[in-house]
């Protein structure tokens, strides 16, 4: 869809917007709000921000264990350069080529940038004063250091000096900058050390120096363990090491000054691909290209020398507000690999994620427990290995004749692929939608969908111009009557089961026959051609996910009364999309009841008086990434529930393949109702968006104990497990035959 269709669309909403509000009056649309007032939305960019304090604050809160508030840090850190890779990026193209659209809430490119310059900086001191002056001396009294060279004993050292002649010596290479020799173009986000040499007893004129450029070797790792016949973790940083012995580098020379920075590039990924000929092909070259995109941000050490910073400065071509100075290490991201130490004394408690019974029994398949009854996983609290175990086996069973699936993030560990392998192999008809464009997942992507390719599955990258998010396995199997059945699994994450451990998602197993329908057309809509889709129960973006959205928003005031006042809870990862926000001040308007739980950007304003003050946005940002998509209705009694692979946002409703799929067993409705009343209750890591766009920490009314609503679902999902365990004890199974 072209932006101008889009823009026809969102005002063909506004125009429909305006006279369902004065219907719902009984009024002429004769006053109406003007919901496009700058003033009714908060920034994209800065909303990003807050959402990355946040984050910050989870560093900084003592009552976190040591090591999961240097994991926050981390994260922080890693979340900064994909904002500066992607946002800030996109920001400085549109200054460059004269862009001047303003944004939602009235800002200009430019103007976006004097702000997000302004509202990080702060944010960055106190990333430096958390990790300097709290986390790593707590770290340091519980035996986990991080020492300086010179504070190590004089053996130590001599070890240390032997393992940098013979193992990252030979690694290293020095780059000279001379007329000779151009400034080189250094890899994004890649840790460098800048020196100034001088040749003794030669004379240069003021203010001229030799400059040479050191990467710091990725291969070797940061962190150097030392002091290992001691108790407890001790480590060194890698750069410490090259600067202190830098003169093995630079023979002869004298090393006046160093310093070290660090680069970030524009990362984002365009391609024609209508004129692409093989995506693959070109995909592979447009990630090759991304280490060496156009610079837009130096960091560098506070103490650089002014001779350095000028100089990397004019050779960068970057501006002063492009210069972010850093106190300690740099590269925070990289103290991730503390956090995989063996101290759980300093981590998150463990805990158990629930497996599913039902699979676990030995005397029925998968696929009868799923024919007798839609199933909902919350992960990671119900275990991801239920998805794992459905594909593994359709891929035994003899009576499966096919296995659809669309990937999106894969990761590195990937059970899934090798199931679908397995299945190709055994002569099922196999079929993967492999996202190409997932962002900064390209590169595993590629490599999955050649093994795939290989292995005889058919691959194929979905449709031109639009990135498949859709979260769905398809599996066609004959039944006892030897009619095929279509059954499915529908989520809002990814099938990747690293990230199903540590973010909240919800999976369903169905065997609806009218969701198997819509499958069968949706996947013939992707790796074919379709004109014209009746979707029976599924809803799809960018075909009716926005116009089903906007019906349901409508609804909830049509059907709102005294006796079943509306009530809309939406949670999400962001809300951007203006036309929801519209939709959402005109129901609140009305007296519907709004909660929204958005973890990440939210450019709606609550509180406004007039305007949304029965909208409350509650964000939760703790142990596990909030990454699931619920939106519940009370549809005047009859309540609704929807899961989602898609957020409230412009990209998701025009320019990917979404699904949203509706819950329709009162036991899964009740369950997944529960669990966002939970997320409702939290005073524990939840905070309140204020109409003056800023969070506040919401706390337990006074006589009440502080409630985490991560820590209830864990404490729930064990009560549960040691009620299906007693209930497995008390009750044996009885003997019957295995059911297909």
């Amino acid at each position: 869809m072209s932006d101008l269709r889009i823009e026809q669309e969102i005002q063909r909403a506004d125009s429909s917007l305006h006279d369902f509000r004065a219907e719902s009056n009984g009024e002429s649309p004769v006053v109406r709000t003007d919901f496009r007032n700058p003033q009714y939305f908060i920034n994209r960019e800065l909303s990003w921000i807050d959402f990355n304090e946040r984050v910050l604050e989870e560093a900084e809160d003592p009552t976190n264990p040591l090591l999961e508030r240097l994991k926050f840090l981390a994260i922080f850190s890693s979340n900064l350069d994909e904002f500066f890779m992607i946002r800030v990026a996109g920001l400085k193209e549109q200054v460059s080529v004269g862009v001047v659209e303003l944004a939602a809430d009235g800002l200009t490119p430019l103007e976006q940038l004097h702000q997000i310059n302004q509202k990080l900086r702060p944010l960055l001191e106190r990333l430096s004063d958390c990790l300097m002056n709290d986390v790593l001396p707590s770290l340091a009294e519980e035996g986990v250091v991080l020492h300086s060279l010179d504070s190590l004993p004089a053996v130590e050292r001599i070890r240390l000096q032997e393992y940098f002649m013979t193992e990252v010596l030979p690694v290293l290479t020095p780059l000279g900058v001379d007329p000779g020799r151009p400034f080189p173009h250094l890899l994004n986000r890649n840790l460098n050390i800048g020196f100034v040499i001088h040749e003794p007893e030669t004379l240069l004129k003021e203010g001229e120096f030799h400059f040479a450029v050191v990467q710091m070797p990725s291969v070797l790792g940061r962190l150097i363990p030392v002091l290992e016949e001691e108790p407890g973790e001790h480590f060194v940083l890698i750069e410490e090491l090259v600067a202190i012995y830098a003169h093995a580098l630079f023979l002869g020379l004298e090393v006046t000054s160093s310093s070290t920075f660090r680069v970030t590039r524009d990362a984002d990924i365009e391609i024609a691909e209508e004129e692409a000929d093989d995506l693959l092909k070109v995909m592979e070259m447009q990630v090759r290209r991304r280490k060496w995109g156009k610079a837009v941000r130096l960091e560098i050490d506070e103490e650089t020398p002014d001779e350095i910073r000028e100089f990397l400065q004019r050779s960068l071509d970057l501006g002063t507000q492009d210069i972010y100075e850093t106190k300690g290490p740099g590269n925070i991201s990289d103290f991730m690999g503390l956090h995989r130490i063996d101290r759980r004394d300093l981590k998150d408690p463990p805990f158990t994620s629930r497996s599913l019974a039902s699979f676990r029994d030995e005397d029925r398949s998968i696929f009868s427990v799923i024919r007798s009854g839609n199933i909902i996983l919350h992960h990671p609290f119900d275990s991801f290995s239920a998805v794992v175990d459905y594909i593994k086996a359709a891929a035994r069973d003899p009576k499966v004749l096919a296995i659809k699936q669309t990937l999106y993030r894969t990761g590195s560990d990937f059970p899934i692929v090798e199931a679908l392998i397995t299945a190709a192999e055994n002569g099922k008809q196999v079929t993967a939608l492999v996202e190409l464009k997932a962002r900064f997942d390209e590169e595993k992507n590629i490599e999955w969908a050649k093994r795939l390719e290989q292995s005889g599955v058919h691959v194929v990258y979905g449709l031109v111009g639009l990135k498949t998010h859709s979260k769905i396995a398809m599996v066609v199997r004959k039944d006892d009557n030897g009619l095929p059945r279509i059954y499915l699994h529908l989520s809002t994450g990814n099938y990747n089961p690293t990230t199903a451990r540590l973010y909240t998602d919800v999976g369903m197993f169905t065997a609806d026959p009218d969701m198997g329908y819509d499958a069968i057309n949706l996947f013939n809509y992707l790796t074919g051609y379709s004109a014209k889709i009746e979707w029976r129960k599924l809803v799809m973006a960018p075909l009716n996910l926005r116009e089903r959205t906007v019906e349901l928003i409508r609804r909830e005031v049509q059907k709102s009364s005294p006796e079943h006042p509306g009530r809309i809870i939406a949670k999400m990862n962001s809300l951007v999309d203006q036309g929801i926000i519209r939709e959402l001040y005109a129901a609140s308007q009305q007296g519907v009841q709004i909660d929204l739980l958005i973890r990440g950007i939210c450019c709606l304003r609550p509180g406004l008086e007039g305007i949304s003050e029965n909208i409350r946005v509650i964000s939760i940002v703790g142990r596990f990434l909030e990454h699931s998509r619920l939106f519940y209705f009370h549809n005047g009694g009859d309540e609704e529930i929807y899961l989602s692979s898609a957020d409230w946002m412009p990209r998701n409703l025009n320019r990917r393949v979404e699904t949203m799929f509706p819950v329709e067993e009162s036991a899964n409705r009740e369950r997944l109702k529960r669990i966002l009343e939970i997320y409702l209750l939290d005073t524990r890591k939840a905070r309140e968006l204020m109409a003056d766009g800023t969070y506040r920490r919401i706390v337990p009314k006074s006589g009440n104990d502080v409630f985490s609503s991560q820590e209830e679902l864990i404490r729930s999902t064990g009560e549960l497990i040691r009620e299906e365990e007693f209930s497995t004890h008390l009750s044996p199974r009885a003997a019957r035959n295995k059911t297909s």
